[in-house]
């Protein structure tokens, strides 16, 4: 079987490098925004139809969740209009397409994780717009929409997890939050479980692609001390407490039964911190 073409937009990213290695044995088109700007309708067309892939996976994004709230448009025109633009683009030339979404779609307001059957109430513009995204890449009809969250892993390393690890080995004392609850995703592991989706031709439609189980960001941050050997302080603050512009929704965890019935298990989070600190350290 000859190799296939896949089309990775955001390819500068955190999460678009790791995507574009897990792919590297294919016939990869990596676009960084400089190639491709997402709100140019008539580019996207334009370039997908030159390239003729027959994956899409999209891993651009506007990620500045707060500076959304004062910049809605901009936000809707990447994540969600953006979004339409390469689903127009992948049903043309008959592409798999794959779009990556948020646990800021919930409202934070359950006691149980997630799953892909509970109803989406966004709290925020960021939230919103990558919801809406959601929805037009369901017009394709061989579709994966993954949500994580929490990303960690690849480059640039600048994740919330990323900065609690600096201040742990540099000793220095890292505010953690108490109630924020969520369920992390190493991006390593997050690319092999898209990998394994298109792979194995499982059925289209919304997966939660995180790591599996769930902790507060306090507990986060002790298992990474605790891996460290580190006896760095860990100030407990609440994020209902501080005053931000743009609304975290508090319980987002994830369950990823359905990418489990898939024929996708994913790695504790735990275990995914392990590997992704010895990375560090080798590097």
């Amino acid at each position: 079987m000859g190799k296939r073409k896949v089309l990775v937009t955001g390819s500068g990213g955190q999460l678009g490098g790791v995507i574009c290695t897990e792919f590297e044995d294919e016939a990869l088109v990596p676009l960084t925004h400089a190639d491709l700007d997402l709100v140019d309708h008539d580019a996207v067309i334009e370039a997908v139809a030159t390239h003729a892939p027959s994956i899409i996976i999209n891993c651009a994004g506007y990620n500045r969740v707060d500076d959304a709230e004062g910049n809605a448009e901009a936000a809707l025109a990447v994540n969600a209009f953006g979004v339409r633009s390469l689903a127009c683009a992948a049903n043309n030339v008959g592409a798999v397409f794959v779009q990556y979404s948020t646990d800021f779609v919930f409202d934070g307001t359950a006691t149980a994780p997630y799953t892909e059957q509970d109803e989406a109430s966004p709290r925020s513009v960021y939230g919103a717009s990558k919801l809406i995204g959601e929805w037009f890449a369901s017009d394709v009809s061989r579709a994966y929409i993954l949500r994580v969250e929490s990303l960690f892993g690849g480059v640039p390393a600048r994740s919330s997890i990323d900065q609690i690890i600096d201040a742990v080995e540099s000793g220095r004392e890292a505010h953690v939050f108490t109630d924020r609850v969520v369920s992390p995703s190493y991006a390593h592991d997050v690319a092999h479980a898209t990998r394994s989706l298109i792979d194995a031709k499982a059925p289209a439609g919304l997966y939660h692609c995180v790591n599996a189980g769930h902790a507060t960001w306090l507990q986060l941050a002790e298992e990474i001390a605790r891996q460290l050997r580190s006896t760095s302080s860990l100030k407990p603050i609440s994020a209902t407490s501080l005053s931000l512009p743009a609304v975290r929704p508090v319980f987002c965890a994830l369950s990823n039964a359905k990418l489990g019935a898939a024929g996708v298990t994913m790695p504790a989070w735990q275990d995914a911190v392990a590997r992704y600190l010895a990375s560090r350290q080798r590097t």
